[in-house]
């Protein structure tokens, strides 16, 4: 459970340190590295910490996932992958949002990928049902908020891909009544409802005509529109359609990876903010850092060196020689400090009201940054940014509170 209790228990281990409890912002960075990392624990605990994407179902699709098998970690710690039980708790992890993700190949069926849609669904509802000790189906924040209380951890669902929906805007209510609760609009291809950032077809130069409808629909039905995959003049199309915020599930900065249109460039940001939407930060070293984006030969190397022990990236013995290059070689993975300069650059640009954590883990492969290997890492970005001179109330902002904040802004829109 998050005990509020354990909030004031940090801080009394703060005050330790620093002698009152009323301390400054710089008092959390004189603490020894040690004690910061005890209150960055203890706040992941007190927090409730959710993370906007996490491609665990499609993982799970391609491993051939049955709910007759005790597989990565649900209920038992798994090594493969970046999320499961286990360490999602050591991470005090709450409510990861389940990306429905549909690859683009999909769009090209009868249904566009209806079907596969379904089916990772049901696979989640599975796993909430099969384990309701462990696991929850979250709607609203409120659910999430329960969930916490009872020592669960929330599985609300975003779609990845917009495709599904075809060309009939009852689909939207469709996925609406499945507890789709964000649709990201497309994905790397441009599809019926919008352009996307890494397709330079432009078919719509923005949003398409249904495009519009389906967004308003979701506005309608109090399905967040995520911003994340599509094309800048998508973005601002949405901005001009939707009285309500969005998100941006799982993108990073262009400040820091120049001519990588799938993040938000600045301009973006200060029109995200205008909108009182947030922005949760990528972690896949291709979105946090422009060096390692290119740096495909230093993979090869790390991929060449494993094969040489007869080891995949995947393997338990890989894990350490996989972090011991990334230690030697930080433009491969970049690591923890730039996510939190991402953080960083967000509140410059946009304030604090608007930047939230977006992992992609299990969507990123072996490109996460040293020191947020998988979910059991969040206290480490907590204890950076305590270091750079964040209060708690602005990381609890940063944990939940802000999508929070939008997600109720969609909800009580949707029931006026």
């Amino acid at each position: 459970m998050k005990f509020k209790f354990l909030f004031y228990a940090a801080i009394a281990i703060f005050a330790t340190s620093c002698g009152t409890a009323e301390q400054s912002k710089s008092d959390y960075a004189s603490l020894s590295d040690e004690e910061r990392q005890v209150v960055a624990d203890s706040l992941a605990e007190v927090f409730i910490i959710t993370d906007g994407h996490v491609d665990l179902p499609y993982r799970l699709r391609i491993k051939n996932f049955r709910l007759d098998r005790e597989y990565l970690g649900i209920p038992i710690k798994s090594v493969e992958g970046d999320f499961d039980y286990v360490r999602a708790k050591a991470g005090g992890l709450d409510a990861p949002f389940m990306s429905i993700y549909i690859p683009s190949i999909q769009q090209k069926s009868p249904d566009k990928g209806k079907a596969l849609a379904d089916s990772l669904i049901n696979m989640i509802e599975g796993i909430a049902k099969a384990h309701p000790d462990k696991f929850a189906l979250a709607r609203t924040p409120a659910d999430i908020i329960a969930s916490s209380e009872a020592g669960k951890i929330s599985l609300p669902m975003g779609m990845e891909n917009g495709a599904p929906i075809g060309d009939d805007l009852a689909n939207v209510t469709y996925f609406f009544d499945r507890g789709i609760r964000y649709i990201t609009l497309t994905h790397s291809k441009d599809n019926q409802i919008c352009d996307s950032s890494y397709d330079t077809t432009r078919t719509w130069n923005g949003l398409s005509p249904f495009g519009e409808s389906v967004v308003k629909e979701m506005n309608r039905l109090g399905i967040m529109v995520d911003i994340s995959h599509v094309s800048d003049s998508t973005f601002y199309d949405v901005l001009k359609v939707t009285p309500v915020p969005v998100i941006a599930s799982h993108s990073s900065c262009r400040y820091f990876t120049p001519g990588f249109q799938r993040n938000m460039s600045d301009e973006m940001l200060k029109a995200l903010a205008k909108n009182d939407g947030v922005i949760q930060i990528n972690f896949g070293a291709d979105f946090i850092d422009s060096v390692a984006r290119v740096n495909t030969r230093l993979r090869d190397s790390l991929e060449i060196l494993l094969a040489s022990k007869n080891l995949t990236s995947r393997d338990e013995a890989a894990r350490p020689i996989i972090e011991q290059f990334g230690k030697t070689h930080k433009e491969l993975f970049s690591d923890v400090e730039r996510v939190a300069d991402h953080i960083d650059h967000v509140v410059k640009v946009a304030g604090i009201d608007h930047v939230g954590i977006g992992s992609d883990y299990d969507g990123v492969g072996d490109s996460l940054p040293l020191g947020l290997k998988d979910v059991s890492a969040y206290p480490n970005l907590i204890s950076v940014l305590l270091r750079r001179g964040y209060t708690p109330e602005e990381i609890e902002k940063i944990c939940s509170k802000n999508v929070f904040r939008v997600w109720n802004a969609v909800i009580a829109a949707a029931e006026k």
